[in-house]
């Protein structure tokens, strides 16, 4: 059996409000060799090993290590392994209590169901005052049409170099001025591209940019997307600009393209 679970409720022990992250967690099994291997070639394995993965554990992870109270909320496998499990539904997030979360960052994947989260999001906080709105975001990675609804809903909505070529674009730039007619008025729109950095576009239309940050000796680029999310958000949900979080955002994930896995990122 899999559950929807999410880590204990209420504020972390400082008193702090947490950023929760909605998606997924699985197991990445990586293979460490000498050299990028040829296409339909036999390469020997140097070592191997297994760690969590996937887009909202990784961004979740990432954020704790960042130090902001933060918690998950996917579906769980009582063992190593698992298939099938379940995505988490709108009935599931009802029996979230919005009252103790300051973010919420959504990775696309059952498009209808988290549409509906995002809305109820949506209703709480046009009935508080903005001091206790909860920050949303979501991430578009994958250029599915059924995703593509949830460019409409969220404050801060994260695009791939997939998405924006998906639409014909050739870069951040390009793509955020292509596609802020799809987002909601005033939010924020992110594209990274790579080695080229990341662009933002606020809800002023200025778009800002921020170089990479390359590491000395690229070593793992595993998770670097989901970093730059989780550098981002704590960025801005400590009321930093968007230009610095920006800048932050690509030099986490630099820094992370260096290691192996996500420990030493900070």
């Amino acid at each position: 059996m899999a559950a929807a679970a999410a880590a204990p409720r209420g504020p972390d022990a400082g008193g702090e409000k947490r950023i929760l992250c909605v998606g997924l967690v699985c197991l990445d099994i990586i293979s460490v060799v000498d050299t990028y291997p040829a296409e339909d070639s036999d390469t020997r394995c140097v070592s191997q090993r297994w760690q969590r993965g996937g887009n909202a554990s990784n961004t979740c992870t990432v954020l704790a290590l960042l130090g902001a109270p933060c918690a998950f909320m996917g579906s769980l496998a009582p063992g190593h392994a698992a298939e099938n499990l379940p995505d988490v539904t709108a009935r599931d997030f009802e029996r979230v209590d919005l009252s103790q979360y300051k973010w919420i960052h959504w990775e696309a994947r059952n498009a209808a169901e988290q549409a509906a989260m995002m809305r109820r999001v949506e209703r709480h906080n046009r009935a508080r005052p903005a001091a206790e709105r909860v920050g949303t975001s979501v991430e578009v990675e994958k250029p599915r049409e059924e995703l593509l609804e949830l460019l409409a809903l969220g404050s801060v909505v994260f695009i791939s170099k997939d998405v924006a070529r998906h639409f014909g674009y050739r870069s951040a730039p390009e793509a955020l001025r292509g596609l802020r007619s799809r987002v909601q008025p005033g939010a924020t729109l992110i594209c990274a591209w790579a080695e080229e950095g990341a662009d933002a576009m606020g809800p002023d239309g200025e778009l800002v940019h921020s170089d990479a940050f390359p590491p000395e000796t690229l070593v793992d680029t595993l998770g670097a997307g989901d970093t730059f999310n989780a550098a981002v958000i704590f960025a801005l949900s400590a009321g930093r600009s968007l230009r610095d979080a920006l800048t932050f955002g690509c030099r986490i994930a630099g820094r992370k393209c260096g290691i192996q896995g996500f420990d030493g990122i900070v």
